[in-house]
């Protein structure tokens, strides 16, 4: 039990909010194209979407753990890992038996889906499941594809494989819809590195707030805000997305807060954390907003 409990750290428990808030955006592009929902499928998305989560997040515990970069982080509330495996490190062995547990879930899951639902599925999954095992070891050492490998985990894949599985469809009212948290959740994981600059670097990472610095990765920050809200407006103006979706919107002005720390307050970390938690709401809200404008449109 005591295990069980401590690899509760590797697993960022409060982390995998995203997950539903993501997957809610394919339900709600599911409902609004059917009209009906198999809500078992559901359930089993969910399943699905969070052992993804789960074993993306215990790898990227474990590799950091192996790789010595735990040793050299600065923890805050919103980056530089659970800390458990550098105090426990006879837990690595549990953490990566539970990393492939929950990776092989998430497969069958996967499988089932492409044999009910259609092979068309089958690409989405196969990437996905790469990017669970090679994120931490592959991705984060090459700056483009760091930045854009976390939204199109959560937002293309989890969006558009989730509203694939409901629907045995790919439709452009699922794309439009899952830009929105893969532009967010790619500014996540980048407002994230902020903090980690000097740690990750002393192991040979190369995301952008390395390389171009973190003033200029503030401006890419708000790009990608902006990016997110003109996705939902131009979605409703193409009659992609219902009216209702507007909802979202609400969350521009934490944004604007948000994008307005990150501008003044890129290389004073102590001083960002309040601009990194309210783009933890954004990423929450956000979706999940989208997700009810699509239940009611």
């Amino acid at each position: 039990m005591k295990t069980l409990k401590l690899l509760l750290g590797p697993v960022r428990l409060p982390f995998l909010q995203l997950t539903p808030a993501c997957v809610a955006v394919g339900i709600g592009t599911a409902f609004w194209q059917t009209r009906e929902l198999n809500w078992i499928h559901v359930l089993l998305v969910m399943i699905g979407a969070v052992s993804a989560h789960v074993s993306v997040n215990v790898f990227n515990e474990y590799f950091d753990f192996t790789s010595g970069l735990d040793a050299k982080t600065a923890r805050t509330p919103f980056s530089g890992g659970s800390g458990v495996l550098p105090e426990h490190p006879e837990l690595a062995g549990p953490a990566l038996f539970l990393a492939w547990t929950t990776f092989l879930v998430t497969a069958f899951v996967g499988l089932y889906f492409t044999l009910f639902q259609g092979w068309l599925l089958l690409p989405v999954g196969l990437l996905g499941l790469l990017l669970i095992v090679t994120y931490t070891i592959w991705w984060a050492y090459h700056p483009l594809v760091c930045l854009i490998a976390p939204g199109l985990g959560f937002g293309i894949l989890m969006v558009m494989g989730t509203h694939f599985a409901l629907t045995g469809t790919f439709t452009w009212t699922a794309f439009v819809a899952a830009l929105v948290p893969s532009f967010l959740v790619s500014n996540l994981l980048l407002l994230n590195q902020f903090p980690d600059v000097e740690a990750d670097q002393y192991i040979g990472r190369k995301h952008f707030p390395i390389t171009i610095g973190r003033k200029f990765s503030g401006r890419i920050y708000g790009a990608l805000l902006l990016m997110a809200y003109l996705a939902i407006v131009i979605g409703v103006l193409t009659e992609l997305l219902p009216v209702f979706s507007l909802i979202s919107l609400i969350t521009v002005i934490i944004g604007w807060f948000a994008f307005q720390g990150v501008r003044k307050n890129a290389e004073n970390i102590p001083s960002l954390i309040s601009s990194m938690g309210m783009n933890v709401v954004i990423n929450l809200f956000t979706p999940v907003l989208l997700a009810v404008g699509l239940f009611v449109g």
